[in-house]
């Protein structure tokens, strides 16, 4: 018993481990949901310190809570937020769906580390988990709005940066390939030509508006449902609460906050966390684009379309000497299938708002904020190990260029479609270039074939060839 010591709650006695900080809530919630060891992760844990923290300022400049109280909550609070106490945080994702049972983790935690700051001893609740800590909220407004706080935060603070510094990679990449003229494909053949920069240009531009897509999802997630309490009605709330708590919200993160303009929205109703997620899927469709593109285009060394290389960072092979494989896209791509995974896991969480309360936001929680961090970090990851040691193989761009019968296209102003059509089959089933089957065939001279199949004005708008 030594390493116990006894908590009580409504129900009756609790053993909890004598060097726990949480309380009885904790410990019977973690004893009913043994079912994954996953918990939340460290943002939602910093959400919930700066949810607490707010509240208890709030509290105290409505005259509700005693300085010294609200002294000992922000202090605790802010603990909680540094990531002291994470490994008090014991409750695994799959549990109530309203959270309470983290909201109650918090509170108990919170309440201990005051407590103890007080000069009492864990368990004897000088500040109360319920009355004090939890005073003016409800699980039911607190987790969604932790939800989104820590959403928002996370795409400020990680994966904005992670798509800026990608995006400038791969514009830098476009202009260094400016000069690199390749065959262009569709439906993985064959196409009129483009310069290798456009493509990298087209990659650049996709994350510039995921970029767009995501600061548009933190707007959407800026509405936070503090003070609609139990079901939306704001029962033991004072008027002010919300106001006040959301702008100490604000200064603790930088984002800006406003209260719910309906709260029966906000906490019935988990619409604004799917369309944010839905913002991820998006990302995840085009870096799968991205990294597919410049996985086939590497392709090889001697078999495939090897018109760039990637840097070779590890060996590719156990048993094949030598071979060297586009890891970091095949990275890229299973975090992609994760994500997407985890859209589909907060879509039908969202569905799940039964009449005043969603009941699967723990799930949506974890999903989000892995999303969010492992599409930063794969990104961050594929940009130092691969995309800044690229390079372009021009030689073999040009091998293939010259060998691609879509460059007849630029025949067509001056010799038809159908004739154009003739050149183009018989560069393909001969294996000869466009411009020798021109040439044998007598079609014109070659001074003028030299002005029409000039390659780069085939990449150009607006110019003869287009």
């Amino acid at each position: 018993m030594a390493d116990f010591r006894i908590e009580k709650d409504s129900l009756g006695d609790v053993r909890v481990p004598a060097d726990a900080w949480y309380a009885a809530q904790t410990q019977r919630a973690h004893d009913n949901f043994p079912i994954s060891g996953i918990r939340f992760p460290r943002r939602f844990i910093e959400a919930m310190g700066t949810v607490k923290l707010a509240a208890a300022r709030a509290n105290f400049g409505l005259g509700i809570l005693e300085k010294d109280l609200m002294t000992a909550i922000v202090q605790a609070s802010e603990q909680v937020r540094s990531g002291k106490y994470d490994h008090q945080f014991v409750l695994d994702i799959f549990q109530t769906g309203s959270g309470t049972s983290s909201n109650m983790n918090a509170n108990e935690v919170i309440s201990n580390l005051a407590t103890v700051a007080k000069g009492g001893k864990r368990g004897e609740k000088l500040v109360h988990p319920n009355d004090h800590v939890n005073m003016s909220q409800s699980s039911n407004d607190v987790i969604p709005t932790a939800m989104h706080v820590s959403a928002a935060v996370a795409m400020k603070v990680e994966l904005l940066p992670a798509l800026e510094s990608f995006r400038s990679e791969l514009a830098a990449k476009a202009v260094e390939f400016d000069d690199v003229l390749k065959s262009g494909r569709t439906h993985l053949m064959d196409a009129t030509p483009v310069r290798l920069g456009q493509e990298f240009d087209g990659y650049a531009a996709q994350i510039a508006s995921s970029i767009r897509r995501v600061n548009l999802a933190i707007d959407e997630l800026s509405q936070l449902a503090l003070g609609g309490t139990a079901t939306g009605t704001g029962i033991n709330c004072p008027a002010g609460f919300a106001t006040s708590a959301i702008g100490f919200i604000n200064e603790l993160t930088g984002i800006e906050f406003k209260e719910a303009h309906n709260h029966f929205e906000a906490q019935a109703s988990k619409d604004a966390f799917v369309q944010a997620s839905g913002t991820l899927n998006t990302i995840a469709v085009t870096l799968l684009k991205i990294v597919n593109d410049i996985r086939h285009m590497s392709s090889g060394p001697t078999s495939g379309l090897a018109e760039i290389q990637l840097p070779a960072i590890q060996p590719g092979s156990s048993i094949m000497p030598g071979k060297v494989n586009p890891v970091m896209s095949e990275a890229v791509m299973m975090v992609c299938a994760q994500v997407m995974g985890n859209h589909v896991t907060i879509t039908i969480g969202g569905q799940h708002g039964n009449f005043e309360l969603n009941v699967m936001m723990p799930v949506m929680t974890h999903a989000m904020l892995e999303s969010i961090s492992i599409l930063s970090r794969s990104m961050n990851a594929f940009r130092d190990n691969c995309l800044v040691g690229i390079t372009a193989d021009r030689e073999r761009c040009q091998e293939l260029l010259e060998l691609n019968p879509a460059i007849a296209t630029a025949l067509n102003r001056s010799i038809g479609y159908d004739l154009a059509s003739k050149v183009a089959k018989a560069s393909a089933s001969q294996k000869k270039s466009v411009r020798q089957v021109v040439l044998e065939m007598n079609i014109m001279d070659e001074a003028t074939l030299n002005e029409v199949l000039n390659v780069r004005h085939m990449t150009e708008p607006g110019v003869p060839g287009e």
